[in-house]
């Protein structure tokens, strides 16, 4: 298959490339500077053509300004709205246009809110605060392309690697003893491998699905639980008391009201009726795979 993607230089998209090209598939890029060969194509994040798209059998589109990039201020949410949406829209638009099968596009697991003990699927309600809000407008804005593509939104959990993303801004925190549970701690962690995380959109790729799919591991853990699972990985001690709300308050901003405090017992209902298999199904296994790598 010939497949776009758009976000290819980010924590998933850089480890999806290769992956998609091992498996047979010739990938095009989208990039705001294109070189001058097949494999990249120009897209400036808000203006995409149809002819850009026509000729090809999917559409990834992992593309969008980072929600924990920077503090939480009404300008950077709005910056982050709008790129999501906009971006979204503007692929949407395209695929529509050009006929092309099949668009996946990225979401997240902030579209449930705050699930609490609640185990939860992607039959699941939205819940309350920005990220949920984000979350319905970016999948809406998909709607273009649902008249006559198949179009699946990637609700993603937090994904574990060496090399970057919340485990590698963890990592050396942890390896200098400094780890602990955050608020609570008993607050519920989505997360996913990176290599399951590839390994589910490559399979969503010919999967008959479409709507949501949550990529997250079938087995959640609390925030204490994960503490614990990582300070036992890198050899090291974690503190028994955790960071308090206040403390993250001053230090993340609303952040860390909706991105580190909140629980979210999320499942993958949707990928395992498919026949999606895990590589890493438990924290273990994936912190292991994931501590192997090295970090950037």
């Amino acid at each position: 298959m010939k497949i776009g993607l758009t976000g290819a230089s980010g924590l998933i998209g850089s480890a999806l490339v290769p992956a998609l090209r091992a498996d047979g598939h010739e990938v095009v890029r989208f990039v705001r500077r294109p070189a001058d060969d097949a494999d990249e194509r120009r897209w400036d994040g808000e203006h995409l053509a149809p002819e850009a798209v026509a000729d090809l059998g999917a559409v990834v589109h992992l593309a969008g300004a980072g929600v924990a990039d920077h503090r939480w201020t009404s300008s950077y949410q709005q910056q982050v709205l709008q790129s999501r949406v906009r971006g979204t829209g503007a692929v949407a638009r395209a695929v529509a246009a050009a006929g092309t099968p099949v668009l996946l596009s990225a979401s997240a697991v902030g579209f449930y809110g705050d699930t609490g003990d609640r185990v939860t699927d992607e039959t699941g309600p939205r819940g309350e605060g920005f990220l949920a809000e984000l979350c319905e407008a970016w999948e809406a804005a998909t709607a273009p392309a649902e008249q006559g593509a198949r179009v699946a939104h990637l609700r993603t959990g937090i994904v574990l690697s060496g090399k970057g993303g919340a485990l590698g801004k963890q990592r050396p925190l942890f390896r200098a003893g400094l780890g602990a549970p955050l608020g609570s701690g008993r607050q519920w962690l989505p997360w996913i491998s990176l290599q399951d995380e590839v390994a589910a959109i490559r399979h969503l790729l010919t999967a008959d699905v479409a709507g949501p799919v949550n990529l997250v591991a079938p087995a959640p853990v609390t925030n204490r639980e994960f503490t614990k699972a990582l300070g036992a990985q890198l050899h090291r001690p974690t503190a028994p008391v955790a960071v308090p709300r206040f403390v993250l308050r001053a230090v993340l901003g609303d952040f860390a009201d909706e991105g580190v405090l909140l629980g979210q017992r999320l499942v993958p209902a949707v990928l395992e009726r498919s026949g999606f298999s895990f590589a890493h199904p438990d924290l273990r296994s994936a912190l292991r795979a994931a501590l192997a790598s090295p970090a950037r």
